[in-house]
């Protein structure tokens, strides 16, 4: 068995987080995983609101599908398109919020075109917190 040795500065790397595309930063709130520190406040203020009877049944990371997957002419899979919400809750008169936290650089073309087919299947308006 053959051991290669590392120097310092490969070791060290290797101990770095990768960098999220955004340049957000993965934080840890209360033994739950967020994409970002904004997200994670957002999720304390939500809680705080529903402690206080101003929403109810907060969720997070909720799943829509926008696009089933389907079978090709050559019998390969195409996969389907989900959208998944950061938080859904209903507000005092019980409609249902489906809520995205967002900076600029993460309202991409993707987003928002699943923001678009959101509307257009299941006919929810997505309420951006910027």
């Amino acid at each position: 068995m053959q051991f290669t040795h590392m120097t310092n500065k490969e070791y060290r790397a290797l101990l770095q987080k990768p960098e999220h595309k955004f340049h957000n930063q993965i934080t840890i709130n209360h033994g739950i995983q967020f994409d970002s520190k904004k997200e994670a406040l957002r999720w304390d203020d939500l809680q705080h609101l529903q402690r206080i009877g101003v929403i109810k049944n907060l969720q997070r990371q909720i799943r829509y599908e926008l696009i089933p997957s389907q079978r090709k002419s050559d019998g390969k899979i195409e996969r389907g398109i989900a959208y998944i919400a950061d938080f859904v809750y209903e507000d005092r008169t019980g409609k249902t919020i489906v809520e995205d936290v967002k900076t600029p650089a993460t309202k991409t073309k993707e987003y928002l075109i699943k923001r678009k087919l959101m509307l257009y299947f299941h006919g929810i308006e997505i309420k951006e917190e910027i």
